[in-house]
């Protein structure tokens, strides 16, 4: 992808970018729709941080008036925490959010979109969207899935979102060319719970290792590469109660004609209430570990 006049970088990303230092891309989404204030800001500020231990330099994703923003100051983190007018941005939504210099916090599918445009190559994230419960019928599939296979750029994620459909999801994966990578796992992790029991294509015992696999993906031009990294043990949720919790929901919001862009968070708020604020603080444990592992990968590819 090319660099897009409307990309808006940091002075600090833009520096690392020039000087090949390594760099992380973080979604906004998770900051204006994925937690409650101020979860949000705290978790944005934590992943920043966690980045920053690892020897690289974070650049959350946003589009803020018009303006694609690589790298956000504490204003703008703030602003995204708390102004509820801010939109949830698809690739699909990003040319009307800039023509119409509107605001939109990005998903997966956007934030590699617009990672992609500024040369960034790994990107952080707590869960991928894929395809969901009884998208025979209904056709919702995540554009997160297709951004993967044209994209250039390594996600780093707990697997997919437990209320999604994880066979199908890594069936269209396969399809759309997309390496599945586990670090030091051998089952594909689902969101809160550390395995699917479903495999990965390769395993991976490190860092190293996965910059390695990327490396030779980026050089033939094979698009994005998924990185499952499991949610830390003592964090992980039952999964046989999740699946019961999900599992409820899902029938709850089919009954109140709740889907499209309005049916992940529902599902992610009813599970918080079930679990009495576990699957909150499980969610916060696993996009810290993701943003961990994200910058020790960037470190090791900007040596590659």
């Amino acid at each position: 992808m090319t660099a897009s006049p409307d990309l808006a970088v940091s002075p600090e990303v833009a520096a690392a970018l020039a000087t090949g230092r390594p760099v992380v891309a973080l979604e906004s989404t998770i900051v204006a729709h994925g937690m409650p204030w101020p979860r949000n800001l705290e978790t944005a500020k934590a992943l920043e941080s966690e980045v920053r231990a690892a020897g690289a330099v974070p650049a959350t994703i946003a589009v803020l008036d018009g303006a694609l923003r690589v790298g956000l100051d504490a204003g703008a983190l703030e602003r995204l925490a708390t102004d509820k007018s801010v939109s949830k941005a698809s690739r699909r939504d990003l040319s009307a959010l800039v023509a119409r210099r509107e605001s939109g916090a990005t998903t997966v599918a956007a934030t590699m979109a617009i990672a992609a445009m500024a040369g960034i190559r790994v990107f952080a994230t707590g869960g991928i969207g894929g395809v969901h419960r009884g998208a025979e019928t209904t056709m919702d599939v995540s554009a997160d899935l297709y951004e993967l296979g044209r994209t250039p750029v390594a996600v780093v994620c707990a697997g997919a979102k437990s209320i999604l459909d994880i066979p199908k999801t890594l069936e269209l994966l396969e399809s759309l060319g997309v390496p599945v990578l586990g670090f030091r796992t051998d089952d594909f992790p689902a969101f809160y719970a550390r395995g699917s029991g479903r495999r990965v294509d390769r395993r991976c015992e490190s860092a190293a290792e996965i910059a390695g696999l990327l490396a030779a993906q980026f050089r033939l031009g094979l698009g994005g590469v998924l990185v499952a990294n499991p949610i830390p043990a003592e964090h992980a949720l039952d999964a046989d109660d999740i699946e019961r919790t999900i599992a409820e929901a899902v029938r709850s919001a089919e009954a109140a004609g709740i889907g499209g862009h309005a049916l992940t968070p529902y599902l992610l708020g009813r599970l918080n209430e079930v679990t009495k604020g576990a699957s909150l603080a499980a969610n916060i444990a696993l996009a810290c570990n993701n943003a961990r592992l994200a910058g020790e990968i960037a470190a090791e590819l900007s040596r590659a």
